[in-house]
């Protein structure tokens, strides 16, 4: 699999990342080995989890499966800090709660680091200086090697990542930020993405297949019985993108698929995954099967008529003041 350098650092990653967000919980233990070992026999090296995921058992799991089955030194481990279960206060930036969370998380995994340590989420109740702290102690002493943000909104990855640029050597630089990016949502495209463009911030998708959307399992109110969109706690998380703004655009990738004699999911991954300022995709699957689906991308790209039609089709509405004023 190809690699590429996650933002403006010397850090290589596989272009397709590996999530394990239902590890623990939905993805038991032998279907987590063969994931595992699916991925890395492909040549991906990007595995992403967090602190939080079924309850710290994403990140157990994983520690278990790590040079019982895959080297890790072959492994580039991506986990997050920050988000707490109370319901007063659903985020912790906290300088105190972060490094106590990224001890409990070098534990779990049964490593003394993490390659790539993000926050979580933005905490409105911290300083914001507090919380990259956080991230400054966890490189200085070798905890994590680079460091990075997830679900920050354009101004506060901005504000970040000059931040820590203005004292470099001091300083760890931002390597990355984790957002939700597909054809079904393209919000980072607004003032995420330039703002990671314009300091060097590689970009990683979360839920590239739209929730899983994208692969028109959901055609005409399909609901497969073993989908997400059919479990009781994450059809929630399925349900916004069963619209009919999303279905015209399903259709779309479909039509682009059928085109090129290829499938559904194979159009959105290679969409998303070269899309200016991504440096990997972070794929979700249940089983073997579907991740050797999703990795079989690897070798297509999309010809340039194919990408502008879904660009088009799947356009977000953004007006002033992305756009010239004169304009409008």
């Amino acid at each position: 699999m190809e690699q590429r350098h996650l933002g403006r650092t010397g850090l290589r990653v596989s272009r397709i990342g590996l999530g394990t967000l239902t590890w623990g919980r939905d993805t038991d233990e032998h279907d987590a080995a063969d994931l595992l070992k699916t991925f890395w026999e492909a040549g991906g090296n990007l595995v992403d989890t967090a602190d939080v995921y079924g309850d710290g058992e994403a990140e157990y799991l994983l520690g278990q499966l790590m040079d019982g089955l895959v080297p890790r030194r072959d492994l580039v481990i991506s986990t997050k800090a920050g988000s707490v279960p109370d319901p007063d206060r659903r985020v912790d930036g906290s300088r105190g709660h972060l490094l106590s969370a990224l001890d409990a998380s070098l534990a779990r995994l049964g490593t003394d680091h993490v390659d790539v340590w993000h926050l979580h989420s933005y905490d409105p109740a911290t300083p914001l200086e507090e919380t990259l702290q956080a991230l400054d102690i966890a490189v200085a002493s070798g905890r994590a090697r680079y460091a990075g943000v997830s679900n920050f909104c354009g101004w506060q990855l901005a504000r970040a990542a000059t931040w820590q640029l203005a004292a470099p050597g001091s300083r760890a630089r931002l390597a990355s930020t984790q957002m939700e990016y597909s054809l079904l949502q393209r919000g980072v495209e607004r003032e995420v993405l330039p703002a990671a463009v314009d300091t060097g911030i590689g970009l990683l998708p979360s839920s590239p297949l739209g929730r899983g959307v994208l692969t028109g399992k959901y055609r005409g109110d399909a609901m497969p019985p073993d989908s997400r969109g059919a479990s009781a706690h994450l059809a929630p998380f399925v349900e916004p993108y069963l619209d009919d703004t999303a279905s015209r655009i399903v259709d779309a990738v479909t039509t682009a698929a059928d085109g090129l004699a290829v499938t559904t999911l194979q159009v959105a991954l290679a969409w998303v995954r070269d899309r200016p300022g991504v440096t990997a995709p972070v794929v979700g699957a249940r089983n073997a099967r579907q991740l050797t689906a999703a990795l079989s991308v690897e070798a297509l790209s999309l010809p340039d008529e194919i990408c502008r039609a879904l660009d088009d089709v799947s356009a977000p509405v953004h007006r002033y003041p992305d756009h010239d004023w004169s304009t409008l």
